[in-house]
């Protein structure tokens, strides 16, 4: 299965590993959570976290500088406890001095490795909306971990 964002091959997303769940690849499981966003503003308030989980288990979205930066930011965040405005204005402030974020290759073209990661959307998507907060900050926890044994 191939949608504009993931390639699903054996029911897996070849980079994070999530099986097709529903029907729905990776990249569709996570629509569910930006929409669930709208119905709770306490899980709105972790939107930089849930849009970080995912990205740094799709390292393709991203030029070679722009994931080394997805990562320190997510990193620090993490690590020192920052709140959610240092972390958007330190975001402004670091990709200003990148240039390209995004992978300009069409999403067919671009590279993609797998990884295997304690937890993916397909975690959250699987616990739905009524556990999403929870889920999140699991999810915030694992990925840090797995960075950690790199």
């Amino acid at each position: 299965m191939v949608d504009n964002n993931t390639i699903m091959e054996s029911g897996k997303c070849i980079e994070c590993g999530a099986k097709e769940t529903d029907g729905l690849s990776c990249y569709e499981m996570f629509q569910f959570p930006l929409v669930w966003e709208h119905n709770d503003s306490k899980l709105y308030a972790l939107h930089f976290w849930l849009v970080s989980c995912y990205m740094i288990q799709h390292p393709s979205n991203y030029t070679e500088d722009g994931y080394m930066h997805l990562v320190d930011l997510f990193t620090e965040a993490y690590d020192h406890e920052w709140d959610i405005s240092f972390i958007l204005r330190k975001n402004r402030e670091l990709v200003s001095k990148i240039g390209k974020v995004t992978n300009p290759l069409p999403n067919c073209k671009r590279e993609r490795l797998y990884r295997k990661w304690s937890m993916t959307i397909e975690d959250l998507y699987i616990g739905g909306e009524e556990n999403a907060i929870n889920k999140i900050n699991k999810w915030k926890e694992q990925i840090r971990k797995d960075l950690k044994s790199q």
